[in-house]
């Protein structure tokens, strides 16, 4: 088993920034792939950002590309997502989640966070 924590979601306005973090505990390999969703209010959940532990390949999804940057801190089994230029329609419930490898921009993961909330104000 997987455990998944979030954090770091809140309240912002538009144009600012947040960091979310996830930590990860249980069974965890170099091989797995960690991914950054996200759910809006009356819609499907989505892939935000995904990245290898090992090696660190990422892969965005096209609407925040150049805007969210994720990254690995392997020695505190933490995954990032530094969230910038945010805007309205970033609002949503963003979740953390895991596998143990594959293709890292897909909806298929096996393990997955709580979920935090991310708030973005005009």
């Amino acid at each position: 088993q997987v455990l998944l924590v979030e954090s770091g979601g809140g309240l912002v306005q538009a144009g600012g920034s947040l960091r979310l973090s996830c930590v990860a505990s249980g069974r965890t390999f170099s091989s797995y792939v960690m991914g950054w969703f996200r759910q809006a209010p009356g819609k499907e959940r989505e892939f935000v950002a995904g990245i290898r532990w090992s090696g660190g390949s990422t892969a965005y999804a096209d609407s925040v590309k150049g805007r969210f940057t994720i990254s690995r801190d392997n020695a505190k089994n933490t995954v990032y997502l530094q969230m910038n230029s945010l805007k309205r329609e970033d609002t949503a419930i963003y979740y953390c989640a895991t596998k143990a490898g594959g293709i890292i921009a897909t909806a298929q993961y096996d393990y997955w966070g709580q979920g935090t909330q991310v708030t973005v104000s005009s």
